[in-house]
């Protein structure tokens, strides 16, 4: 269920004397970022203030992630599993959520590549602030719409001749050329790959 504060009293709170295993997740990419715990408090500060608030069950007290690196978690969204007893909680990190300076406390190397265009996706954004010297990204981006569309438009052409080829390799290239410079574009547009996504979705549903 989804959760509020209206309904959190609803959760299996007396299974694990008052605590709940909360599940961090990405909500662009849906990266696990941590594991983390929560009492009726902790809950309660979350959904009121938007930022991921957990017990410490060694400080015996609450703490609010970032509250001293200031890599916070803003929610977007609570849900509880079918036992109301464990939380998945998407959350938009504010820089690296592990404390050994990575964005993920589990390994990041086992990244799902379906999740890749949505790093992609922030990799550009962050590269849009590049310098043109240091950046093919910012040079696009630099040259305007027309040049950003038209590069798109190009990676098109080379994709449909690549597949006519029957070239694997050279098709599978064209593809991510594609897949980039859309992004890009996107980029351009300021519209972000979740908008897609989203209506991606609906079409889907149909």
């Amino acid at each position: 269920m989804l959760v509020t504060l209206e309904n959190s009293q609803e959760l299996a709170w007396a299974k694990m004397d008052n605590l709940i295993p909360a599940i961090i997740q990405d909500a662009a990419t849906g990266t696990v970022l941590m594991q983390g715990f929560m009492n009726q408090e902790a809950l309660t500060a979350t959904l009121t203030s938007g930022k991921a608030t957990f017990f410490s069950r060694s400080k015996q007290r609450l703490w609010m992630k970032g509250e001293s690196s200031n890599n916070t978690l803003d929610v977007t969204q609570v849900l509880a599993d079918c036992d109301q007893d464990c939380l998945l909680i998407a959350a938009n990190p504010n820089g690296p959520t592990c404390h050994l300076n990575t964005d993920s406390c589990f390994p990041e190397e086992q990244l799902s590549q379906q999740n890749f265009l949505s790093h992609l996706e922030r990799f550009v954004d962050k590269r849009a602030n590049d310098s043109v010297e240091d950046s093919y990204t910012a040079k696009l981006l630099s040259r305007g719409t027309n040049k950003v569309a038209q590069k798109v438009g190009e990676e098109g052409v080379e994709v449909v001749i690549a597949a006519l080829a029957e070239s694997k390799e050279e098709f599978l290239g064209e593809c991510a050329d594609l897949f980039y410079h859309t992004l890009v574009l996107l980029k351009d547009q300021n519209i972000a790959l979740s908008e897609v996504m989203e209506v991606l979705q609906k079409r889907h549903k149909k």
